[in-house]
């Protein structure tokens, strides 16, 4: 497996993202992610930029390893916007009610 596939499944692992969920997000068919992540293939730029930003990298991190500065927090934070941005109308609200509850609840 080459550097590239390596790091793509790395940081996907990191946030907890299944290699379909990756496509998914990235309006990529499972296959055709699935070859980017063997090291069968590699992506056209357009691609390359969609997938990092489903994985909430900047180019370099996944082409040089070079480390993001975002905390884990953010990083989580922006695994649930993007998440939400997947959801209709009426399934966010209900999303943010749940987070809101939970909010409250670990302050009580």
């Amino acid at each position: 497996m080459d550097l590239f596939a390596k790091r793509l499944r790395e940081l996907a692992r990191q946030l907890e993202l299944s290699d379909a969920e990756v496509a998914r997000r990235a309006g990529l068919s499972e296959r055709r992610y699935g070859n980017y992540v063997r090291g069968a293939r590699e992506p056209d730029f357009a691609t390359f930029l969609r997938i990092c930003a489903v994985l909430n990298v900047t180019p370099n991190e996944v082409l040089l390893g070079v480390p993001s500065r975002q905390s884990t927090h953010d990083r989580w934070l922006t695994r649930l916007i993007s998440a939400g941005q997947q959801l209709a109308a009426s399934d966010l609200k209900l999303a943010v009610r749940l987070i809101e509850v939970l909010v409250q609840d670990r302050r009580a």
